[in-house]
């Protein structure tokens, strides 16, 4: 491995720093041509957690304002937008800017949030105490921004706390400001998940609301964030809204690295032969057209000596797969299941997250786990009504790691795993007794009497989450027609030699009865030739397990 010649910008969000102490840098002020011709007046880009929103927000602050301009100007020598002609540098460094950024707005109550908001902008404010001497301001002016920045604003003045720092600097400057608002729905986010969404997106209406519905001093804005929040909740009334998903073209390959970027950058750094690797784990994301790397993944990748580790999904743990998993049912988890042996779900495309769907509309669950990032589009259609409809996958290994450990822990607690992993070894060696001890000791120990109202259903879904940790050893299928019915379950091994099994799983009502169901369902196995397909495909030696359920207790049977 070549020796690198330039330090990786891990965790820089600042864009003069990234160019002015010379970390690699991936191109990207195509962007500010690309802004510069389409003249929106407000753009939301929502793209997932640490895909360089901060980053790219922070080189358009850099190009536009009015503040060290020329100094500035040399930080763009030489790149995409220098290039680009005389048209677009007359731009730089010519309006007032203001830049927040929202992405460390989060509490555990309404309380806290409103003082981080407080803080927040009091710290915006300070970078233009210059204000307080213009001649241009009047003295209610200087009241009202005195009361920002010393945190003694109320709620409502809070609210206008943007629109009335865009007046204030465009009657200094005479130029109308633009406003970079980074990660705009973290405070949302955070509302949703610590139980006081009402007062936050109340907020968060009047907040956006004033700063780009009701605004006369704005230039244009650029928001970004991870999810767009219903229009209706928070954008209501906002015409001029241009809204780049996940789903659309414009900017498409500006956030996260292209294929071609990313095996430049391998090549620079003297890693090209590493590129398939870095492609099964950290490839795989789709905006638009464009199939993009994960940025964060592979800086830490290259600057970690080209050691594999899930990176992204430890940044900041996984609060939205965490939450959305503690509440799905049977079927959701299922195709959660499916999705981590390599299967897609369709689902009708949901512009706007309503966040109070999400745990009750199964489309509205995929849909965040789109934009979030846990899932990505492969394929989008119209149906017969000219509804848009998506076809959803696990993007790359990395992504699918997260998965198994979610489901897992959904199902079972850290403190669990090593018996969980105890059992399936049972399983596979067509050991019975371990096997039942094992998911005896499970039941016992980690399942509520609660959770098997629904008995059959229940040990189905337990037993196909659990199989997570056989992935890349098997391939499970869940009723599936072979022979003259449909198995439970059933493991086709990967590897050749490997034996196959078949579950077929009763529940009984009495404990008394639980030895005949697990007999009853081992003879349903063979009477119904449910190794069929296994055969079909080769699998010479097969475990067959007939298990009964009552409540907590197991009975198992095994040829």
């Amino acid at each position: 491995m070549q020796e690198r010649k330039r330090p990786m910008p891990v965790g820089i969000e600042d864009f003069g720093e990234l160019i002015q102490r010379e970390y690699y840098f991936v191109d990207k002020t195509r962007f500010i041509r690309e802004l510069l011709d389409a003249q929106g007046k407000i753009t939301l880009i929502t793209r997932p957690r640490r895909f360089g929103k901060t980053l790219t927000l922070s080189m358009l602050q850099c190009f536009f304002t009015l503040e060290d301009a020329e100094e500035n100007r040399k930080l763009f020598a030489g790149l995409d937008i220098e290039r680009a002609g005389e048209k677009y540098m007359r731009e730089q460094g010519t309006k007032p800017v203001v830049f927040l950024t929202l992405k460390d707005i989060r509490s555990d109550c309404w309380e806290g949030e409103r003082e981080k908001f407080a803080l927040r902008l009091s710290h915006l404010y300070r970078n233009y105490l210059f204000l307080l001497d213009s001649p241009a301001l009047a003295e209610v002016d200087r009241e009202a921004f005195l009361a920002v920045w010393k945190k003694t604003a109320n709620t409502s003045e809070m609210e206008d706390a943007i629109t009335n720092l865009c007046c204030l600097l465009e009657k200094h400057h005479g130029k109308k400001p633009v406003l970079l608002l980074d990660e705009y729905d973290a405070p949302i986010l955070s509302a949703w998940e610590n139980g006081y969404y009402k007062e936050g997106i109340d907020f968060m209406r009047g907040f956006l609301g004033s700063a780009l519905k009701t605004n006369p001093s704005l230039g244009f804005a650029v928001l970004t964030g991870v999810t767009r929040v219903s229009k209706e909740s928070i954008f209501s009334g906002l015409n001029n809204l241009k809204v780049c998903s996940v789903l659309s073209d414009a900017y498409c390959d500006i956030f996260g690295f292209t294929q071609e970027e990313a095996a430049r950058l391998m090549e620079e750094c003297g890693v090209g032969d590493k590129l398939p690797e870095l492609r099964k784990w950290y490839d795989g994301y789709r905006f638009g057209q464009v199939e993009i790397y994960n940025p964060w993944s592979v800086i830490r990748y290259i600057d970690e000596g080209c050691k594999c580790q899930p990176y992204w999904m430890n940044t900041s743990g996984n609060s939205i797969l965490k939450d959305l998993l503690k509440r799905v049912d049977t079927r959701r988890h299922r195709e959660l299941q499916g999705l981590v042996q390599g299967k897609a779900v369709e689902s009708p495309v949901l512009e706007n997250i309503v966040y109070a769907d999400i745990h009750r509309n199964r489309d509205a669950l995929f849909m965040m786990l789109m934009t979030t990032g846990y899932l990505k589009p492969v394929e989008t259609w119209k149906d017969e009504d000219c509804a848009d409809w998506v076809r959803l996958t696990i993007p790359n290994l990395e992504v699918r790691m997260a998965y198994r450990k979610e489901i897992l822990g959904h199902i079972v607690p850290s403190q669990g795993e090593t018996l969980l992993r105890d059992m399936l070894r049972s399983m596979t060696d067509g050991d019975a007794d371990g096997f039942q001890e094992n998911l005896s000791d499970l039941l016992r120990d980690f399942v509520s009497y609660h959770d098997t109202a629904q008995p059959e259903s229940f040990y189905h879904g337990l037993l196909l989450g659990l199989s997570v940790l056989l992935d890349g050893e098997y391939r499970v299928a869940s009723n599936r027609e072979s022979g003259y019915g449909r198995f439970d379950i059933a493991f086709f091994p990967l590897k050749e030699g490997a034996p196959g099994i078949v579950l077929e799983l009763k529940s009984a009502k009495f404990e008394e009865a639980m030895e005949g169901a697990a007999k009853e369902a081992l003879r349903q196995i063979e009477e119904k030739a449910y190794l069929t397909e296994l055969s079909r495909q080769g699998v010479k030696e097969v475990w067959k397990y007939g298990i009964a359920f009552c409540g907590k207790k197991v009975w198992m049977e095994q040829r």
